[in-house]
């Protein structure tokens, strides 16, 4: 494969809501690009990438599925994304390998909370986006309502390229902006057909001719290259107009929004020349950069170069373990030897499959730019790198949320504790926002998520890929600790002396809140704060380890605690940091201050100084003010206006602070936020309280102080 020929390749994910669409408009794409010859669908169970069971049975998407097609000479990669927030992590690990993606907008409800996060994480990735607005054919569908909703809530700059033509029962089709035709669909034995093209219709060529305006107006105010044509000619062609808006797309710069109506197959056909025109290819995206053994090191998509992948999914099948690859540089074929460089242990490639969801196709060969799966790896996890032994490298892994609840699980039958420990241990292998572990004080095996439905979904795997039964307790969220007035001048002296080499460290501390948005932050649920602000001072945040949130300085001056000791201590203070004064919580939101000290000549050592600053932090912790904090989420109810008085009593009593309201369609939507635990059972009340028409969305945004008991 000539590397001219990965211009040719688009590796994207789609990104929205849970119920926008996203999983019909991959059924639609399949089935565009001769794929697939039935279209599936996601109420009849039907659907390509929703093939497991629990997906079937819940109509949702839980864990991210790759599929492959073709369409105008391209090859396309795409995977289709959870949008429930208690799998945001499935999303994370797509977006580190894509190189764009197209989101989905309901045209009624518009920008939704779980759309403006999966939006945010595609931004901390830098992924190109293309938007879609879907369900135009719905009762109170409104295009310039969406857009304007993406104007205002993410941010970017729509550059809208379509009209529709017909409002929502009556939509039919749309007009090109670009190219000022109509593209209209009739509905077939199938329920939709081939686009038909034809001039514009007499109504709506005064308001085309006014959009298209305002499209050349806001192309040329964003791309040098357009404005220097729209000041010569007052207009844009159709050749720049495209060139420009494949640059502002890859630029991030605007975003490209298109129209239609997935489950009526109307819009599709446009959606994927869009992503064909301008998306990036796998040329088109910065070279990867990774290090090893401290040098940093760039692979270039050249299927001549080292091989090197990055593994972002490990699912376990009926035939065997399948290990999903973004592979960046070289290529990769049945029986190499590849080298897992984070581990430094060697594997063998079975056999390299083109994946369609559940179904796998074997292939020679896979090389840069591609997304395949392959059979033979034993112990690669997510996130690991493959590369090739002779050149080793190691990516940036994935970031890995933190787990806020939790449940007791416990096999029903005794003799079957072993294989349930055999089952969770195959479950975190295959999704690390999960976590197992024994609690020290009761010594039940807790397992921990991102979420109710989360944990749901794990404990369902269990019982039915396994056939164990399982016993589940009830869900218990994660607290931390933090400093509400802390200590100066805290003196701890470490001396032990019992023959041969001793150990003497003494240091002296200063521990004080860490006020919100200041240098370190504050401790966000599934996020990590990582920063440096001069000499000696550090913010460290560990995924899973509850460090987020801290800072360490050292202002100790003259040398009397050499920089390798000053190391020491930070390290020992944040083993501190995992159990806190109150209840054995992880602490967050503090500053230590190592303001003074001595050593010997002889005893002093790091591990003096580490063990000197783990007991100096938890003897200043003892010492200062403690609160503890709880998870909150930001819910979004949508009830009729009749159930609006008793949600709002319901949301009270379960400590939640409503903190917004608006009409959309009909309904209304409050936004408020709610004290994690309060959640548990929240969907069952909601739905007794507005006979069943009520719904809800939550996503975490951080951590707030409980209330004292």
């Amino acid at each position: 494969m000539d590397t001219n020929a990965l211009t040719t390749v688009r590796n994207l994910g789609i990104l929205a809501h849970v119920d926008a669409g996203k999983t019909t408009v991959t059924e639609r794409i399949l089935y565009a690009t001769g794929t697939t010859h039935k279209r599936g669908e996601v109420h009849d169970g039907t659907t390509v990438t929703d093939f497991d069971p629990q997906e079937r049975d819940r109509g949702i998407t839980i864990f991210a599925a790759a599929v492959s097609c073709s369409w105008d000479g391209h090859r396309i990669n795409l995977i289709d994304t959870p949008g429930h927030v208690d799998f945001a992590d499935e999303v994370e690990r797509s977006l580190r390998v894509l190189d764009g993606a197209v989101a989905v907008f309901d045209a009624v409800a518009g920008v939704e909370p779980q759309s403006e996060s999966v939006w945010r994480q595609a931004d901390r990735h830098g992924v190109p986006r293309i938007a879609f607005v879907n369900k135009l054919d719905r009762a109170g569908a409104d295009l310039d309502a969406a857009v304007e909703s993406i104007r205002e809530r993410l941010h970017p700059a729509p550059l809208v390229v379509q009209l529709p033509i017909g409002r929502e029962g009556g939509f039919t089709g749309v007009v090109d902006l670009l190219r000022l035709r109509a593209l209209t669909w009739t509905d077939g034995g199938d329920g939709g057909g081939t686009a038909e093209e034809g001039p514009v219709p007499e109504a709506l060529r005064e308001e085309a001719g006014r959009r298209r305006r305002l499209l050349e107006e806001a192309v040329a105010e964003r791309h040098p290259a357009a404005l220097e044509e729209f000041c010569d000619r007052e207009t844009l062609s159709a050749e720049t107009l495209a060139a420009a808006l494949r640059d502002l797309t890859r630029s991030g710069d605007g975003v490209v929004v298109l129209c239609g109506s997935a489950y009526r197959n109307r819009g599709v056909e446009p959606l994927l020349d869009a992503v064909v025109a301008y998306l990036p290819s796998p040329l088109d995206v910065p070279a990867v950069r990774g290090t090893y053994d401290g040098s940093e090191q760039e692979r270039a998509a050249d299927p001549h170069a080292p091989f090197a992948a990055l593994a972002f999914k490990v699912s376990a099948t009926p035939t065997g373990r399948l290990t999903y690859l973004r592979v960046y540089s070289g290529t990769i074929g049945k029986g190499d030897t590849v080298l897992d460089a984070g581990a430094r242990r060697t594997e063998r490639v079975g056999r390299v499959l083109r994946v369609r969801a559940d179904r796998r196709t074997p292939v020679d060969r896979a090389l840069a730019g591609d997304i395949v799966a392959v059979v033979g790896l034993k112990y690669a996890r997510p996130g690991a790198t493959l590369c090739a032994p002779q050149a080793p490298v190691v990516l940036e892994p994935p970031g890995v949320a933190e787990p806020v609840v939790s449940v007791a699980v416990e096999a029903c039958r005794s003799t079957d504790t072993d294989r349930l420990a055999s089952a969770l241990a195959r479950l975190v292998e295959e999704d690390p926002s999960l976590v197992v572990r024994t609690d020290p004080e009761t010594g039940q095996t807790l397992l921990a998520g991102m979420g109710e439905l989360h944990l749901e979904v794990a404990v369902e795997k269990v019982r039915r890929d396994h056939a164990l039964e399982v016993s589940v307790g009830r869900p218990r969220v994660s607290y931390r600790e933090s400093v509400a007035r802390g200590v100066t001048g805290l003196v701890y002296r470490h001396v032990k002396q019992d023959g041969g080499a001793g150990q003497f460290a003494h240091v002296v501390l200063d521990v004080e809140p860490l006020e919100p948005d200041s240098e370190g932050g504050t401790a966000h649920v599934g996020t990590t704060d990582v920063g440096t602000t001069g000499t000696g001072t550090t913010d460290v945040g560990t995924p899973g380890t509850g460090t987020a949130g801290f800072v360490f300085r050292s202002t100790v001056v003259g040398g009397r605690v050499p920089q390798e000791y000053v190391r020491a201590v930070e390290a020992g203070c944040r083993d501190a940091l995992a159990e806190g004064p109150l209840g054995g919580h992880p602490v967050t939101g503090l500053r230590v201050t190592l303001t003074d000290g001595a050593t010997h000549v002889k005893d002093s050592s790091d591990t003096a100084f580490r063990t000197a600053g783990r007991f100096a932090l938890r003897e200043a912790l003892r010492a200062s003010a403690m609160t503890l904090l709880e998870p909150v989420v930001e819910v979004t109810v949508t009830v009729p206006e009749d159930a609006v008085g008793g949600v709002l009593g319901d949301l009270a009593a379960r400590r939640g602070r409503v903190t917004g309201s608006a009409m959309r369609s009909g309904a209304t939507v409050v936004t408020a936020t709610v004290p994690l635990a309060e959640l548990f059972g929240y969907a069952t009340r909601l739905r007794s309280r507005t006979q069943g028409r009520g719904t809800f969305t939550a996503r975490p945004t951080g951590y707030a102080p409980a209330p004292t008991r």
